[in-house]
Order: C-alpha cells, then sequence, then structure tokens
C-alpha cells in the first residue's frame, strides 16, 4: 500500500494465476473423459441432453450479460490485471460473481449432459478452488482497494447467488 491508501502498481491486482475459465474447463474434460460415453462414442438420452444444454445456456448467459459490464466499466474482468471500479448494477446488484456462477452452471450442464459422474464430482473440486482460491483473493484485494465501498456492496450482495 502506498501512503494514499491505493495499492502500488506491482500488487495491484487480485494475484489470481490460474485463469477461472481454464480451471472449470480443464476440470469438467478430465470428468468426461473419466467416465462419459461421449468419450466411447455413445450418446447420451435426449432428455438428459437437453436438461444439461439448459444449464450451459444459462451458465453462458449470465457470462454474456456480465462480462461486458466491465469493459463498460472500464474495469478489466481477469482477475490477474487491476481493478478500477466496483460494478454493482445490472447482474451484479444479484451476484457478486456472476461469471464464476455462469462457469460453475455450464460445467454443471455439461457433466449431465455427458452423462458424467466424474464431471460433477469435478464441479464440486471447481467450485471449492473457486472459492478459497480465486473469490476469497479477489476479496481481499477488493477490500484492501476500495475499502468502504466494496465492504457495503459486500453487505447488500451474495456472494454467488
Amino acid at each position: 500500500m502506498t501512503d494514499d491508501n491505493k495499492l502500488d502498481s506491482a500488487t495491484d491486482n487480485a494475484g489470481v494465476r490460474v485463469p477461472p475459465p481454464l480451471l472449470f474447463l480443464g476440470l469438467v474434460l478430465i470428468g468426461l473423459w473419466y467416465d462419459s460415453p461421449w468419450f466411447e462414442g455413445h450418446m447420451t438420452g435426449v432428455e438428459v441432453i437437453i436438461a444439461g444444454g439448459i444449464l450451459v445456456a444459462a451458465g453462458f448467459a449470465l457470462i454474456i450479460i456480465a462480462a461486458p459490464r466491465h469493459k463498460k466499466a472500464g474495469t478489466n474482468v481477469e482477475p490477474w490485471k487491476p481493478t478500477t471500479t466496483i460494478i454493482d448494477t445490472g447482474i451484479y446488484a444479484y451476484s457478486r460473481n456472476p461469471i464464476y456462477l455462469g462457469m460453475a452452471l455450464s460445467h454443471g450442464g455439461l457433466a449431465i449432459s455427458g452423462g458424467s459422474m466424474a464431471a460433477l464430482a469435478t464441479l464440486v473440486f471447481g467450485i471449492l478452488v473457486t472459492q478459497t482460491y480465486v473469490i476469497a483473493r479477489e476479496e481481499r484485494y477488493l477490500e484492501a482497494k476500495f475499502g468502504k465501498v466494496y465492504s457495503d456492496y459486500k453487505a447488500r450482495v451474495r456472494r454467488w447467488i
């Protein structure tokens, strides 16, 4: 921290090194590879594919709604780059992490569509890693950088849903 209560340029980020989309994608692929009929060249039932597809679509919708708000607000979406402002309108008035929620929903939908219990298990692991490694770091960073503005936002809006 510098004297004017701002983070210096070397520490002006949450310290996240693994991109969350790669985390979720890698984990879902490992799970699907382990026990999905897809990797044996077989399809799952139409009902299962539709149910999972609805979750995937909902997840992508959250990401598509949330991600452009960062550019519009003039801040970075990547957690390893500086955050310049707290976005608390639109979807961010309901969830502090709609993009991570979208990734988790998409992961779950792919697991269901692929008929993979292993991919569902990796979803649990992905959520835990995102919660403890990514979100916890982001919250510490944002509290240090924005103080009461972020604390008030955090008190008003839930972390996931």
